[in-house]
């Protein structure tokens, strides 16, 4: 049997699907950034950036259209407002660039893990090593710029320990034990995001023409500066440094430099893709307050998303992927 000529798979069709839609979102936001950065150095990685996509871009709709699948319309030229005014700094577009690398990261292994054909597991492959070096490529040049917020360190001790007691998970009103480096590395993740989502609240709130899209944008805020809140509460009760903000990365600007769709979908995205970083998170979890704010944090994100998804319905703005076929409509008579 030909490795290439095997039909694509519902899975295979749906992350070809998703990578071209979010790909095409983040890279209106890079060609934006791109047209306002200063720094040289920022400036050659988001050109190897766009680049990149580009070729990604067209591979994943030949795939799609030598399967018979409409490529999406994903988003476009007309989704960006060239020549709109300053709404970043330099040095936020290029924590922007390392976040979203970290998700593309994500979507690759996603989308290696549930393909069979070789052409396409060869296609993640090389996506994979692309976000790997643009994911060293920011990390780079953030420290070099003494910019990158490392997490806390820890000293070690002289040997292995095993759990003693059941109070190892007691953590409400601080009687319980201190946080592990297994637990950290979850929350400093998830607080990494959330500041992100809160900045990028901010910046859209700002710009935003819509009422309804506006106040959409101040409740994620909110929403997002709760969840930060929350969790470095629980860092600083084990005074542990919690990442900085970014707010003040966002300029005064008004004038939108992206569509509304575009602003929109963008944090339902970031809001979906927390979800799999949260359970993350409670999965490590084993200390019963820590358990408590991710329960609460997703169920709140839950919310968030449906209240995201409605909008973007009302608004026609959220693009339908591939769906099975309905049986039931094909076996009626003609």
């Amino acid at each position: 049997m030909d490795k290439d000529k095997l039909k694509l798979t519902s899975s295979e069709i749906g992350s070809l699907w998703s990578e071209y839609v979010n790909g095409t979102m983040t890279d209106i936001v890079n060609r934006y950034m791109l047209s306002i950065i200063e720094d040289k150095s920022i400036k050659t990685i988001f050109q190897d950036a766009i680049k990149t996509f580009e070729k990604q871009k067209k591979q994943i709709a030949a795939f799609m259209e030598n399967e018979g699948f409409p490529v999406p319309i994903g988003f476009t030229e007309s989704d960006l407002n060239k020549g709109a005014e300053r709404l970043f700094s330099d040095i936020f577009c290029l924590n922007y660039l390392h976040i979203m690398t970290l998700h593309g990261l994500l979507g690759h292994t996603t989308g290696l893990g549930v393909s069979v054909r070789e052409d396409l597991r060869f296609f993640y492959d090389s996506c994979d090593n692309d976000g790997k070096r643009m994911y060293h490529q920011t990390i780079d040049l953030l420290l070099e710029k003494g910019n990158f917020q490392r997490d806390p360190l820890f000293y070690p001790a002289k040997d292995p320990e095993f759990i003693s007691s059941k109070d190892f998970t007691d953590g409400i009103f601080g009687k319980g034990r201190r946080l592990s480096a297994t637990e950290i590395v979850n929350i400093s993740f998830n607080l990494k995001k959330s500041i992100m989502a809160k900045t990028l609240s901010i910046a859209f709130s700002q710009v935003a023409q819509t009422k309804e899209v506006r106040k959409f944008f101040t409740d994620s805020e909110n929403t997002s500066d709760k969840q930060i809140q929350a969790f470095a509460k629980i860092m600083r009760m084990d005074n542990l440094p919690v990442p900085r903000s970014w707010e003040t990365e966002v300029t005064t600007s008004t004038e939108s430099p992206f569509s509304e769709k575009l602003m929109l979908y963008h944090i339902g995205f970031l809001y979906q893709t927390a979800q799999a970083y949260h359970g993350a998170g409670l999965a490590s979890a084993m200390r019963t307050d820590l358990v408590t704010t991710y329960e609460k944090v997703i169920l709140k994100n839950l919310m968030v998303t449906k209240e995201w998804f409605n909008l973007m319905v009302q608004n026609k703005w959220l693009e339908q992927p591939p769906l099975a076929p309905n049986r039931k409509e094909l076996a009626k008579e003609k």
